[in-house]
């Protein structure tokens, strides 16, 4: 449900591609939700039997044709609906959670291994979103729209930060 609703929004800034869909999950707001190329295809089949979306074939001289699809009214009051809502609550699931939770298990120098390699992969990640960040200014944002994308991007790097900090207290104290 909430990635039939991602895409449904990024269908009401503009018609795309399966291909352009995930061309933008993957530039824009993969910081707080990822999807493979399948689930963006299927998803999108599901929302044109629903009529939440439609697809227009364009066609295009020197390449194929192109599926373009279209939120139509029904798709936007889907939209509409699910962002009134209110907040969505989604369990976490973290894998890394579950590996620290029981580490226990390990020797000591394992346990700061599996520690330092998350540190790198989460600095990594990190350093990616600022450097997506550089440039943007939220008290310059043109319009609402624009703010609140920048501002989730703002949200994805502070929880890395925190992580970071997270690691680093447990790496210091870990006994």
């Amino acid at each position: 449900m909430v990635l039939a609703r991602l895409i449904l929004g990024l269908l009401s800034l503009s018609p795309m591609t399966g291909y352009e869909l995930k061309k933008h999950f993957d530039s824009s707001i993969n910081h707080f939700w990822n999807a493979d190329k399948a689930q963006i295809y299927r998803t999108l089949a599901q929302l044109v039997d629903k009529g939440y979306a439609t697809v227009h074939t364009v066609a295009q001289s020197n390449y194929p044709d192109r599926q373009e699809h279209h939120i139509t009214a029904a798709g936007r009051e889907a939209l509409t609906q699910w962002l009134a809502g209110g907040p969505v609550q989604s369990p976490e699931r973290d894998p890394f959670m579950g590996q620290v939770f029981f580490a226990a298990e390990l020797e000591r120098e394992e346990i700061a291994s599996l520690l330092l390699q998350r540190r790198k992969n989460t600095q990594y990640v990190l350093d990616d979103y600022l450097s997506q960040r550089e440039g943007i200014d939220m008290r310059a944002a043109a319009d609402r729209r624009s703010f609140l994308m920048a501002a989730t991007l703002d949200h994805a790097i502070r929880q890395q930060a925190a992580e970071l900090e997270w690691l680093d207290a447990v790496l210091e104290h870990l006994p």
